[in-house]
């Protein structure tokens, strides 16, 4: 055999070998996930900046979107997302609905004694929103006796309010579905206060002329992380992978400058 054959069939060669490999990675994390091939995405399409839809009402779109996409296409897999409510969107991933959660999840000691999480990808505080020149005076959330205040349904952002309440701060609780919906009635002023995550009020007060301000925030405390079904170790740890990758390579930072105008990831990973 001359030299040019036995280069040849020593590219032949390594074409199949990596064909093969690639294919084994592929068929490893289809492996991993309920559907083969894809990886399937709880979330709570009505959350932005995480995740909303576009102006055509059917293309999601938002931070945990794009990094959905991203993890997805580190792994080798297509990416299905499932419009989820978020009072029931853990029970949907104990029940195996969908692989895992990406809807800005807080990682809390109550959330991981019942599920698993990966490392944590961005950092969050609790904010208080009033409307601009409202005669609310209240500077932080001691001092909302009296004031009806809006905030999103079994979120951190409901625990938080509820140590005011067990802490004697009488105000007037008003539980909401969908964080925007707190947001419309601030604007009609049937609500004086809006408490949410930081992050969620950063972008509401970047659109022009929107009607609110932040009149308190407090520090960082919450990280959000990947929620799965507890126990799935395995994809846990190829998710933590594709994120460290993610990180590594810069896209997260790329995806929270692009999306919030700010970094808010690399706090998550000091």
């Amino acid at each position: 055999m001359n030299a040019k054959k036995i280069l040849a069939v020593v590219i032949a060669a390594l074409v199949l070998a990596s064909g093969v490999l690639a294919g084994c990675k592929k068929k490893e994390a289809a492996g991993l996930t309920k559907t083969p091939g894809v990886l399937t995405v709880g979330m709570e399409i009505g959350y932005p900046p995480f995740e909303y839809y576009d102006v055509d009402g059917k293309t999601p779109i938002g931070f945990d979107v794009q990094m959905a996409k991203a993890l997805a296409d580190k792994l080798g897999l297509k990416v299905e997302f499932v419009d989820t409510a978020w009072d029931g969107i853990f029970a949907g991933v104990t029940k195996g609905d969908y692989d895992c959660i990406m809807s800005a999840s807080t990682i809390t000691p109550e959330r991981l004694a019942v599920h698993n999480f990966t490392r944590p990808y961005i950092g969050n505080a609790q904010a208080m929103v009033v409307l601009k020149g409202s005669p609310i005076t209240a500077q932080s959330p001691e001092d909302c006796a009296g004031l009806g205040v809006a905030y999103q349904g079994e979120t951190t952002s409901d625990i938080f309010m509820q140590k005011y309440a067990a802490a004697g701060v009488p105000f007037t609780p008003y539980e909401y579905e969908k964080v925007m919906s707190c947001f419309d009635e601030l604007k009609l002023r049937r609500v004086d206060v809006v408490v949410c995550d930081s992050t969620v009020a950063a972008d509401y007060l970047a659109e022009p002329g929107n009607p609110y301000e932040i009149r308190w925030q407090g520090e960082a405390d919450e990280f959000f992380g990947v929620c799965l079904k507890k126990g799935n170790d395995a994809l846990t740890a190829e998710l933590d992978k594709a994120l460290d990758a993610l990180f590594a390579d810069g896209t997260m930072l790329k995806l929270s400058q692009e999306i919030f105008g700010m970094d808010l990831v690399s706090a998550a990973r000091k």
